[in-house]
């Protein structure tokens, strides 16, 4: 796909309220910065809601000294994926996008997504790059055990995604029975639902490694991901009138 390096200039007359979710649970070291990295966006037109999953610490403390600016919403401790579909619930914009509050966002990332919304109306979400980095408190020996590609990826994930509103709807709310693997599992069925997507050459997220990152404190739960598997080619299989896999 071509650059859109004019992008900011095509979305200045047409601002669709872009609606961010930040779900954190006991993230204040890293929240701060992510949130400022969504407000330091060139789109304007965004709703920042900040989803506190029962934290203990400071997180509702960093996330209140955004007001009015960000809207902080409290539930006791239900997991990420009741986190980020009540932001959903709250959230006031016909696109929704999200960050986990231990990452960042480029200051571009929306401008240039929305610009690719104009050009092609049908689509229903655009990706782009994402580049993995070590936060800077981690010592070498972290650095060593923890190994992340140089070179920068291609980024389906939640972070890097920017949705219309009833496109996620028809794929529906995130599973609350994952422990891990709660976007995986969103986008087997945005497949299923045959959602239209595409994935910029730019970088727009920055994915922090340091040490605590929920996949590496849920290994024991990575078996979700064989199950989510599982369950989507069940799906498929029922949708074309064949039997489950046993």
């Amino acid at each position: 796909m071509r650059r859109y390096q004019n992008a900011r200039a095509e979305v200045k007359e047409k601002c669709p309220l872009v609606s961010v979710i930040i779900p954190v649970f006991n993230g204040e070291q890293y929240l701060r910065e992510a949130i400022e990295s969504v407000l330091s966006q060139s789109y304007r037109s965004i709703d920042i809601v900040v989803v506190d999953d029962g934290s203990t610490d400071n997180s509702a403390r960093v996330a209140k000294s955004f007001t009015p600016q960000v809207r902080y919403v409290y539930q006791e401790n239900s997991g990420l994926s009741a986190a980020l579909n009540r932001g959903i619930e709250v959230s006031r914009g016909s696109f929704l996008a999200f960050l986990d509050s231990d990452d960042l966002w480029e200051k571009d990332k929306l401008t240039h997504q929305m610009s690719v919304f104009e050009d092609n109306p049908d689509l229903d979400i655009v990706f782009g790059q994402v580049k993995q980095f070590f936060s800077p408190e981690l010592d070498e020996n972290h650095r060593k055990r923890l190994h992340i590609p140089a070179e920068v990826m291609p980024g389906i994930s939640k972070c890097s995604m920017l949705i219309k509103r009833d496109s996620f709807s028809r794929v529906g709310a995130f599973e609350r029975k994952w422990k891990v693997g709660d976007f995986i599992d969103w986008y087997l069925r945005a497949i299923e639902k045959g959602l239209k997507s595409v994935v910029l050459d730019e970088i727009v997220s920055h994915r922090r490694i340091h040490g605590n990152n929920m996949g590496i404190r849920e290994r024991k739960s990575q078996t979700d991901y064989v199950r989510m598997l599982k369950a989507s080619l069940d799906r498929r299989r029922s949708a074309a009138g064949e039997d489950p896999v046993e």
